[in-house]
């Protein structure tokens, strides 16, 4: 049995937070330097030429890469031979994220209260946190911080299964394009088909954290993705919604056992402020 004391916890997930605020993805930055030679937009290709530049000043001067910091989601394998001391991990967690809120000059961007009063927490908790129990002794932590503006343009439909292939296909596609420029494009789509309507949507941002080009194991899911990449940059929305021809710089789709009634899709669209990490503790 391995013992973790908390403020290990803390400690790396505030430094993971702040630099994950600070720095987009490696894999991101190289799939938008290749889709500004792709762009046929002069337009779109500017733009694309501006994130990267904004990308480039925001890792430098240690400063948040967009000012929407988002909503702090994470995901936590802990191996079942870990035995954690001084404190609770949800509560490391948060602690973690509360800190580098502060610390990193991070907008606070929670509230606790969603229906009346709408008052911000001030700190960006309570995070979002799923748990999953794994063999070994280490703890994984993979975290997102994700913006509203994409958030609020996800979907997810309890498709019928007569709907099929081409229903599938058609819900995400049409989500993509009602997406349109309130979603600040590039995307990076996470879609999860399967399991039921909460687990759908569980799916579909899990798939977000796969990197830039990471094709499913499954053929045809793999053929699946490649496809609706394609069509998805023939919706013609380009960058920031000016038109043109790069839309998405990648779809990522998981799958799930589902009942024999149901088809549930999830599309949860990611900005091109595609901000996530992962640490092993």
């Amino acid at each position: 049995m391995r013992e973790i004391h908390v403020s290990e916890i803390v400690e790396k997930v505030k430094n993971m937070v702040m630099d994950t605020e600070y720095n987009l993805p490696e894999d991101f930055i190289k799939s938008l330097e290749t889709a500004k030679a792709f762009e046929e937009s002069p337009v779109g290709r500017e733009i694309i030429e501006t994130i990267l530049e904004n990308a480039k000043v925001a890792s430098i001067e240690k400063v948040a890469y967009c000012q929407d910091t988002g909503y702090p989601v994470f995901f936590v394998e802990v191996g079942q031979d870990v035995h954690i001391v001084g404190g609770n991990i949800k509560d490391a967690i948060n602690e973690g994220v509360r800190l580098a809120t502060r610390e990193g000059y991070l907008r606070a961007s929670i509230a606790f209260d969603p229906v009346f009063e709408r008052r911000n927490t001030g700190d960006n908790t309570p995070a979002l946190i799923y748990f999953d129990i794994v063999p070994g002794d280490r703890i994984k932590i993979k975290f997102a911080a994700k913006g509203g503006g994409s958030e609020n343009q996800s979907k997810q439909a309890m498709l019928k299964p007569a709907d099929g292939l081409e229903g599938i296909k058609k819900f995400i596609l049409k989500t993509i394009a009602n997406a349109g420029p309130n979603a600040c494009p590039p995307f990076t789509v996470g879609v999860g088909i399967g399991g039921t309507f909460d687990y759908s949507a569980v799916l579909a941002k899990k798939a977000l954290f796969r990197p830039i080009g990471d094709r499913h194991p499954d053929p045809a899911i793999a053929m699946l993705e490649e496809e609706l990449l394609s069509l998805a940059n023939q919706l013609g929305v380009g960058p920031l919604g000016f038109g043109g021809t790069v839309t998405a710089v990648d779809v990522k789709i998981e799958v799930a056992p589902v009942h024999i009634a149901s088809l549930p899709v999830a599309v949860n669209i990611q900005c091109h402020a595609n901000r996530h990490s992962e640490i092993e503790i």
